[in-house]
């Protein structure tokens, strides 16, 4: 894989091998971005489960204190009396089966996070081939599925973002971006890992956080020590 000037410049301030302290690893990560744009900087979290089996997923969701820096745009699905209130509360989009034909006839897709109320469910479970791969698929262990259409979309506008492992059992999240500084990203970091920490299924057994890597949207990947655990 290619790799530019300016990555190749961020690795050698820093050792590869070395978990740093949260706070230096958020140091090393800012101070190496040199992209002409506020990087997001994410986290990779690989943990000690195996996603092949139903009791041992990790999923959920949580508001950054700080947010995610980036403006989500919200579908809403419910009933006709309720739209008003939807955007009311910051929705983008509400609506029913007009933007469930939208999404199925004209492939579109410009949304970030869905909300569903729980009697939507049988209409958007149509779109649950489409949404599904792309992660979009409301879901009441992430807030999305619920009667409470503020409160989501509130959060939601706030920083909720929704944590899940991949097939890699490897947890992906955007916890801010390069502007934010140290102190920012440490105080989201610290709280999407303790809601990853609470998320920890009964079933797991042995290291539970196996290793955590954080990195800007053009840096080299961080190894945090997540040795709190």
């Amino acid at each position: 894989m290619f790799r530019g000037k300016n990555y190749k410049e961020a690795q050698k301030t820093f050792d590869r091998g070395t978990a740093y302290d949260p706070a230096q690893a958020f140091e090393i990560v800012t101070k190496a971005s040199k992209a002409k744009f506020d990087e997001t900087v994410e986290l990779h979290v690989k943990l000690g489960v195996d996603s092949r089996h139903a009791d041992q997923q990790v999923r959920g969701a949580v508001v950054l204190p700080h947010g995610t820096g980036k403006v989500r745009r919200v579908l809403v699905f419910c009933k006709d009396e309720r739209v008003e209130e939807a955007k009311n509360a910051g929705a983008d989009y509400a609506g029913s089966m007009d933007l469930v034909e939208k999404i199925q006839k004209e492939n579109w897709f410009e949304f970030d996070v869905v909300i569903a109320t729980p009697d939507m469910m049988g209409v958007v479970g149509r779109l649950g081939k489409i949404l599904g791969p792309k992660g979009l698929m409301p879901s009441p262990k992430a807030g999305t599925v619920t009667p409470n259409l503020t409160q989501a979309i509130t959060e939601v506008k706030a920083g909720k973002i929704e944590y899940r492992l991949d097939k890699t059992n490897i947890i992906h999240c955007p916890i801010g971006k390069v502007s934010f500084g140290v102190e920012k990203l440490t105080e989201n970091y610290n709280t999407l890992m303790d809601a990853i920490i609470k998320a920890k299924p009964a079933a797991a057994k042995g290291q539970y956080i196996r290793s955590c890597v954080t990195a800007s949207t053009m840096g080299p990947g961080v190894k945090v020590n997540a040795q709190r655990i």
